[in-house]
């Protein structure tokens, strides 16, 4: 594995985990404007959490 290859992982993970904290904001403010919605923003936010968890591995 190259040092741009080892960069690249890098900042995949640090975007992945960028991501999240983002992810869980909007999730946040949707439930306190729609509450109606808690299940379906919640199973998302679970499905997109998890992906963003997997891809790293699938990719590399």
């Amino acid at each position: 594995m190259t040092l741009e290859q080892r960069e690249e992982d890098l900042r995949m993970t640090i975007h992945s985990l960028a991501l999240t904290p983002l992810i869980s904001l909007i999730a946040g403010v949707l439930i306190l404007v729609m509450p109606r919605l808690l299940n379906y923003i919640v199973a998302l936010y679970l499905i997109v959490v998890g992906l963003l968890g997997l891809f790293p591995h699938l990719a590399g």
